[in-house]
This record gives C-alpha cells, structure tokens and sequence, in this order.
C-alpha cells in the first residue's frame, strides 16, 4: 500500500502466466493440426473428430492469452478506473460458462449413446484417448510450474514452523510469533533489540470469527515469553496483546488476513481447468473404452461420458462461483475485515463504514470512514494499515466527533 494512487493490479505472476498459457496453445495447436491432417490422410474420423475436439480446447486457452495480454497492455489505461485487475476474473467466468455447457453436451451425447448405443472402433479410439491424455498432461505441465521465491527478513528469529509479527509495545520493539514444534502450538514473545520483558500482567487474547475468545498467560522460557496454553488450529484469529499498564495491542498476523481467494489467479485456474477437465474426460473414455473392449460391456462408455460430465459441471461451478463473487464486488474476506476493524479502533476510533473488495489477485481495495476525537490525516490511517500487505489501494474518510 502506498500513497500514490497506482492502479496496476495485475497478479504478481502475470507475464509468466502469459508466456505459460501461449506455450500451451501452441502445443495443442500443433496437435490439433496434426490430428486433422492425419485423419484425413489416413482415412480416420476419429482422429479428425479428436482433432476438432482439440480446436475447442485451444480456443478457451486463447481467451485466458487474450485476456492476459489486453490486461497488461491496459493496464495503465484511466478509463479503467481501478485498473485491469479484474479482467482475468471475467474471462474465468466465461471461461467457466463455456466449461458448464461442455458438461451439458457431454453428458447429452452419453445419454443419448445410453440409449442408442453405436459401433465403437477401439484399435482406434483407445490409442487417439491415450494421446489426448499424454496432450493434457503435458499442457497441465507448462500451466503449473512455479517459481519459487524466498523472502528472507533479517529482523525476524530464524525458528522453522514459525509466523511472526512486530509490535511497538510500552515503548518497545517485540516479535509475537506462533512458534510450532511437533504438534503443539504456542504464541513466543521477544524483545527485538535485546532486554528482557516481564510476565507480569503481560497475556494474549484470540478471538476468532464466530465470537469465541481464548486467553493465554505467559511464562519465562529462557529469552523470551512463551504462552503455557497452546494454540489450537487453524491459526485464523484476530490477536490482542494486553499489558500490566491496560494496554491493548492488536497483532495483525498478515497471513491469517489474507485468504486464498485474495490471491488467486483465476485466469489461469480457468485454463488449468480446462485443461484437467479434458484430462479427467479422456481418463473416464480410456477406462469405459478398455472394459468395453474386454467384457462387452458397451454401457460402460457413455456411463464414463456422464461422470466425466458430472465433475466438469462441479469445477465449473465453483469457478463461476468464486468469479462471479469477484465481479459482484463482494467481500473477499471477512477476517480481513475483522481485522482492519480492529487495527482502526484500536486507539479508540471508530469505523462508520467499511468496503473491501478485490481488484486484482492479490490487491484488495478499501474504503474507510472513521470518527475520531483526535486531529488525525488519512496518512496516520494508511500507516496504521500498512501490516495488512494485500491492500493496495485505501481511501480514508474522516469526520470528528466527540461522543464516540
């Protein structure tokens, strides 16, 4: 989050997604021109039917390019007036519409076979299921790969299984950090630059999205302070430090404040998708075709054309789901919410109004209105929510008052 008004919201991985989706349409190109040009030669429909096939899978994963590419080109464009974030949740909508009515053509056409069964030609369809499998595979292959990048912050205890946070607190720089050894669970509090810190009247409390609170006293352990209560899972709490003096210190943990669905590309989910559901498909015709072959039992292929078509109208729900959420301007979550909520009233402030929504994977917008006693600037409040990274873009209203 910053004080200037950046509307870039494109995903931290973007041109690498672009460059992954174009590498995949130019092998299921290269295979879909060959599978028509083969079957044509060699007097195979099935291989051009297959052919065809690929040609719809390409175009869904050109759509995911387009919209890759038009959102960074336009990125800096004013008429976008939160930027091209969201372009890539579009086209996984419609990406997902298309899946959905895949599902429906599927699952008619094996109902249909179910009832009018045909001849099946296995010495060619088995081998033309098996290619269009190892296809999948490999285009599942370029779409997946990851880069992986460690951050490492020096400020921080080199403890593994642990998160961390600092915390100004009675003057003092400290790490509270959720220390996990085997098992058990329990909250560490350090002192960052040397000296030691007193137990006495120091505790935590969690209160978690549902309302339920939990405290944990703390004991001498060594160097620091450690909680002699462990911590229950999953770690999704909103965390206050409370000290001798009445002090409360909320303790925003910043990845229990960012969901999953903040940072997912769902362009790419909706080419990955694609690209599983032709997989599971040709997964579901290999087996019916091979039991066909063997037992007789020619049922079995339209049977897996209709569980194929079950599990692609399931993944294309949720995709509409989670992407329609996203074009709605729904929240995208609300322990986030929580969270800024609290960070704000915590010095005796209060939040009027609150709207957070997603712009982008990985940037989250919000507008805050607050009613203060104090003389304060909308930069004391964007300071204050500079723990909480996944905001990148925060409008602040502020109206005094003296009865808060």
């Amino acid at each position: 989050m910053s004080e200037s008004h950046n509307h870039v919201f494109l995903a931290a991985d973007h041109e690498r997604g672009e460059r992954r989706t174009w590498a995949v349409i130019t092998l299921c190109g290269t295979m879909m021109v060959a599978e028509i040009v083969g079957g044509m030669l060699f007097g195979s429909i099935a291989l051009v039917a297959d052919g065809m096939h690929m040609s719809t899978h390409a175009g869904a994963l050109l759509l995911a390019a387009l919209a890759y590419r038009y959102a960074r080109r336009h990125a800096n464009d004013e008429r976008f007036t939160f930027g091209t974030g969201k372009l890539g949740d579009l086209a996984g909508f419609t990406s997902a519409i298309v899946l959905a009515l895949i599902a429906l053509l599927i699952g008619y056409e094996s109902i249909v076979r179910l009832a009018q069964p045909v001849l099946i030609h296995f010495t060619e369809a088995i081998p033309i299921a098996c290619l269009g499998l190892a296809v999948n595979i490999g285009s599942a292959w370029l779409l997946g790969r990851s880069e992986h990048v460690h951050v490492h912050d020096s400020r921080r205890p080199h403890d593994a299984g642990a998160s961390h946070h600092q915390i100004t607190a009675e003057g003092k720089q400290l790490t509270l950090e959720i220390y996990k050894h085997k098992r058990a669970s329990r909250f560490r509090l350090h002192v960052v630059h040397g000296g030691e810190l007193s137990s006495k009247g120091l505790w935590i409390e969690t209160v978690r999205a549902d309302g339920a609170r939990q405290v944990f006293a703390m004991r001498r352990c060594g160097g620091y302070l450690e909680s002699i209560q462990e911590v229950a899972q999953p770690h999704t709490f909103t965390t206050y430090l409370h000290t001798e003096s009445g002090n409360k210190y909320f303790v925003p943990f910043s990845k229990q404040g960012e969901a999953a669905n903040t940072h997912r590309d769902n362009n790419m989910r909706a080419a990955i998708v694609h690209v599983a559901a032709d997989a599971t498909v040709s997964i579901f015709v290999i087996i019916g075709l091979v039991l066909a072959r063997a037992f007789g039992w020619m049922w079995m292929d339209p049977v897996a054309g209709i569980v194929g078509a079950g599990v692609i109208a399931s993944w294309s729900y949720g995709l509409i789901r989670d992407t329609g959420a996203i074009l709605l301007d729904m929240n995208p979550d609300r322990d986030l919410a929580q969270k800024l909520r609290a960070t704000i009233e915590n010095g005796g402030d209060r939040i009027t109004d609150l709207h957070i929504w997603r712009v982008g994977p990985g940037h989250v917008a919000a507008i805050v209105s607050v009613v203060t006693r104090e003389q304060r600037s909308p930069s004391f409040y964007r300071s204050k929510l500079e723990c909480f990274k996944v905001l990148s873009h925060v409008t602040v209203e502020i109206a005094r008052g003296n009865s808060i």
